[in-house]
């Protein structure tokens, strides 16, 4: 079964985010849990939870059904003792929204260097942050996103994502989420269905399909390994629209949410239509 949909507002509270995914015909949806661009938000109440399970019901949505997404301020990579201190707190506070949701993982960039230290220490401080966070909580997967490498981010290939795995001690817990405009620009040729399966061949290698938690379907503003992130929407940017296609068709995307992160949302409904009717049984 494929899981498509969007990342749906959740203003007005996390119960609306559920009924915003119905309303555009999606069987999947993300959305932040608190305002992202906030490192501290009031407590969920328990209002809002029911609200919001009892919403999921109406969409049946399950767990596997949704990718949640952490703030855009935290960086668990951070070499400044401040900002990872509080990057840590926020995260850890981020699955605990998840844990209250009832929900089983969160996704998020992996961190930036801030040209202070290496990558390799950068991963090093991502691995344990991770490591921390999980030790305090219990039944969510923290999920990797891959990045485009714009300015110090890390995390923009393969062998970043798997090192960071590697230094987990929970495998059970840990998991990836692989952006297509993201890959693209930060150097995976997903152009033509040879390119694909080389790359997802690759992918399989280094990290394995075993981790791969969720996926977003974007298209790219800018070029091929441009490490320059700008979504664009299906078939309107550089990688075009056989990508979608072929990722449709491949069963090894199934049972995952699969989340346009597009930036005209007018398109949301019909982009959904279109992907749906790529797939084949």
């Amino acid at each position: 079964m494929k899981y498509i949909g969007a990342h749906v507002s959740a203003s007005g509270g996390v119960e609306n985010a559920p009924l915003n995914a119905i309303e555009i015909g999606a069987n999947a949806f993300a959305l932040f849990t608190k305002n992202q661009r906030q490192w501290k938000a009031p407590a969920l109440t328990s209002k809002s939870v029911e609200a919001f399970k009892a919403n999921c019901a109406k969409g049946g949505f399950s767990a596997a059904q949704i990718l949640p997404h952490d703030s855009y301020l935290i960086n668990l990579g951070s070499p400044e003792a401040e900002g990872y201190e509080k990057s840590r707190q926020a995260f850890l506070d981020e699955i605990k929204r998840c844990e209250i949701l009832g929900l089983d993982r969160l996704n998020f960039h992996p961190g930036s260097h801030l040209k202070k230290i290496s990558e390799q220490e950068c991963l090093e401080r991502i691995a344990e942050s991770i490591n921390w966070t999980l030790k305090q909580t219990k039944g969510v997967t923290a999920v990797l996103e891959n990045t485009a490498g714009q300015g110090s981010n890390v995390g923009y290939n393969f062998e970043q994502l798997a090192a960071i795995i590697d230094m987990v001690e929970d495998k059970s817990r840990v998991g990836v989420c692989i952006d297509t405009c993201h890959a693209f620009t930060g150097g995976y040729d997903l152009r033509s269905y040879e390119t694909f399966e080389s790359v997802f061949k690759h992918f399989d290698e280094v990290i394995g399909f075993e981790y791969l938690k969720g996926m977003h379907l974007n298209d790219s503003k800018k070029e091929f390994d441009t490490h320059v992130d700008r979504h664009a929407n299906l078939g309107e940017g550089f990688i075009g629209m056989p990508l979608f296609e072929y990722i449709m068709k491949d069963k090894r995307f199934d049972n995952m949410p699969l989340i346009l992160e597009t930036p005209d949302e007018s398109l949301w409904s019909e982009e959904i239509k279109l992907l749906r009717s790529f797939v084949t049984d």
